[in-house]
């Protein structure tokens, strides 16, 4: 979990991956100062203290630098869903960090947090992201239309969905 020492570091990965972040990220223009970081590492450590002492949100961390986040942006205990978001620093693409930390998290949603199903939206031209859940058995559930503003425009998503007895057999 990160908590309030890691605002610093933290918030220097978003500014200096902004730039490559915003091809997909439609909230980078709302972080403008470090205390707009603190404020969103107080909100996880907040949710950690309304789900019962479980965290949902992560920072990964590669050869001791913060590199990128992964979590459960939602989550509906009622019927044991868990929606997963993440994102990783331009400098640390394609070292096989974010494939570890999403099998991880994946992992962790279905034996400690009891989720029977858990979900990823992706941008429909966003290949390089649709590509995780693809390669961890995840299902192509369905296209929802204009789902998201980027900024000048919107995009489309696709849901992806997997279920912890599809899991269990991979």
């Amino acid at each position: 979990m990160l908590n309030e020492d890691d605002t610093e570091g933290f918030y220097n990965l978003t500014i200096s991956s902004k730039q490559y972040l915003k091809e997909w990220l439609g909230w980078l223009d709302y972080i403008e100062s470090v205390e707009d970081t603190a404020k969103n590492i107080k909100a996880r450590l907040n949710a950690f203290a309304e789900n019962g002492g479980y965290p949902v949100s992560f920072g990964i961390i590669y050869k001791g630098e913060i590199a990128g986040t992964i979590g459960y942006n939602d989550l509906d205990k009622t019927n044991k869903i868990g929606v997963v978001g993440y994102w990783l620093g331009e400098k640390f693409q394609g070292k096989g960090i974010m494939i570890r930390a999403f099998k991880t998290l994946i992992n962790y949603g279905f034996k400690e947090l009891g989720l029977n199903r858990i979900e990823v939206s992706v941008a429909t031209e966003n290949h390089k992201s649709r590509s995780l859940p693809e390669k961890l058995g995840f299902k192509e559930e369905g296209r929802l239309r204009q789902v998201e503003w980027l900024y000048d425009h919107f995009v489309d998503h696709i849901i992806y969905g997997l279920l912890a007895d599809d899991w269990k057999k991979s």
